[in-house]
């Protein structure tokens, strides 16, 4: 049995906050994307999941053996491939029987075919590092591919992987996504790639309601979607003209009682009718005047709830915004000028040796390579940060860099903090209208960087750069959609496309370079 239930499962903050409350899902032994907004509690759920933490309430059932790869895995610096795969003891079996040296029981209990198998889990990930290779030596998308191979070769009965193809190059993707799809049974991936999120036979998807399961991959989740947003904002302008309705006919019967009360006034004044009989007319009035108001008052209570939980559900549906103030660059302006840059972190090994390229007017640029090609050190030659060993940059537009280590940020700043020291000369105003459209409204503001979560760090990192009251002619991004969530993805594409200024973009993500439409590739 490889399915996973999870039983009333709640947990919450360490300050209380609920985060999940009160989940019934059941994932099958079939390929499961899990999506929604970054804080949901995507990663939280898998590692309950997977035991490394123990949920407030609620059960859990699993089978027998789970495996987890976390998007941060721990290193430590002495281990090795070997380690990781936790076959040291049976390599080193199998290195005393080559030698000669092997007892009976090693020869009993060795695994002849251990060396070919470890070789194939490793070439199917794209890795020809020998089993002694420490794990210090490899790059970070290598150490993911590593950590991915060696959860298949244990053959758990379930795989939980947490954003697996974060930080990959394009072949790096690939290879994860390949290895997803060939996997046979109970597979849960939390991802905003939507290549891979392709490869699902079902999706969930974790919001502030809770969670629910759409069959079939990301482009049919995307379709009901669409047509749920489209069906919750019928609901809420029907319950707002309902709302609307009720009100005007409270106004009308508190119209009516209060001419009602006035007749009665002028009656009573008048010595017109005898006391005893306007004292009863009174008394029928109050009684029937008291219990009209009760329905009214339950009618608006109705009438205003109704249009709370109608507009929870549009809040929830709806994408956030991002508003790039225009930049006014004209075409035909010179950018950037990049002249036989070359520049290494040791003299005698350049990452980028000879790198020229020139930006006119509004153009879009991907800068490509393999991970640790120098695509990101690129980019910060040529917002300054580092000096190149030879070669020039000549920058001629205001430009603006958003690294994807998000360096511009301090974590012991608040959200507005750091805005305000970015962007000096914006009023108080300006500052805050910013940062709603990224989602920080009122006290969101006042959180400070270094709680955030990654995607929320970026989100701070999107509004103090791409929000900025003086105009960006020229975006540097580094992988600006790493750790957002599908939706501010899919916002964030719509928002560069509306941009008119110059990008050069580092990014392994096909969809979203196609989508912002970059026109010509650097390779290094």
């Amino acid at each position: 049995m490889s399915s996973i239930v999870l039983a009333s499962l709640s947990w919450h903050t360490p300050s209380g906050t609920p985060l999940l409350d009160e989940l019934d899902l059941t994932f099958g032994p079939v390929r499961t994307g899990l999506v929604g907004r970054n804080g949901t509690g995507k990663t939280t759920l898998l590692r309950l999941i997977a035991g490394e933490m123990a949920p407030r309430s609620g059960s859990i059932t699993r089978p027998p053996s789970v495996g987890f790869l976390s998007q941060n895995p721990e290193q430590h610096g002495d281990e090795t491939l070997a380690d990781l795969f936790g076959v040291k003891d049976q390599l080193a079996r199998l290195a005393r029987a080559e030698r000669g040296e092997a007892t009976a029981d090693d020869l009993a209990d060795a695994d002849w075919a251990l060396e070919a198998r470890l070789e194939a889990a490793l070439a199917g990930m794209g890795l020809d590092q020998p089993p002694d290779a420490p794990l210090s030596t490899l790059s970070g998308g290598q150490r993911t591919r590593a950590g991915l191979a060696a959860l298949m070769f244990a053959e758990p009965d379930a795989l939980l992987l947490d954003e697996p193809t974060n930080h990959l190059d394009r072949a790096g993707r690939s290879q994860v996504i390949d290895a997803v799809r060939r996997w046979q049974g109970c597979v849960i991936v939390a991802s905003h790639d939507r290549t891979l999120l392709g490869a699902m036979d079902a999706i969930v998807e974790l919001t502030t309601l809770g969670a629910r399961t759409y069959g079939g991959n990301y482009d049919t989740y995307r379709d009901i979607k669409a047509t749920e947003l489209a069906s919750a904002e019928n609901e809420l302008a029907r319950t707002e003209r309902a709302l609307a309705g009720t009100r005007a006919r409270v106004h009308l019967a508190a119209e009516r009682k209060a001419r009602t009360d006035r007749q009665g006034r002028r009656l009573r004044a008048s010595g017109g009718q005898s006391k005893l009989v306007l004292d009863a007319a009174k008394e029928r009035s109050e009684g029937s005047g008291g219990s009209a108001a009760r329905l009214r008052d339950r009618q608006m209570e109705n009438a205003e709830s109704a249009v709370a939980t109608a507009r929870s559900a549009v809040e929830v549906l709806q994408p956030l915004s991002m508003n790039i103030p225009p930049s006014g660059l004209v075409a035909g302006r010179d950018v950037l000028r990049v002249d036989r840059l070359t520049f290494g972190y040791q003299a005698d090994k350049p990452v980028l040796r000879d790198v020229s390229l020139t930006i006119r007017g509004p153009e879009r640029i991907a800068v490509e390579g393999a991970n640790g090609s120098g695509k990101s050190t690129l980019l910060a030659c040529i917002n300054g940060a580092l000096r190149p060993q030879s070669g020039s940059v000549a920058l001629h537009v205001p430009a603006a860099l958003l690294d994807q280590d998000l360096g511009l940020l301090d974590p012991d700043e608040s959200v507005r903090d750091a805005f305000a020291r970015i962007d000096p000369d914006a009023s108080e105003n300006d500052r805050r209208a910013a940062l709603a459209r990224f989602l920080f409204r009122g006290d969101d503001a006042h959180q400070r960087i270094g709680s955030l979560s990654g995607g929320q760090r970026l989100r701070a990192g999107l509004a103090c750069t791409l929000g900025h009251s003086q105009p960006r002619q020229l975006l540097l991004l580094d992988e600006p959609s790493n750790h957002l969530d599908i939706e501010s993805v899919e916002t964030l594409e719509a928002a560069l496309v509306a941009y008119d200024g110059a990008i050069l973009v580092v990014s392994h993500d096909d969809v979203f370079l196609e989508r912002i439409g970059v026109e010509r590739r650097l390779v290094l």
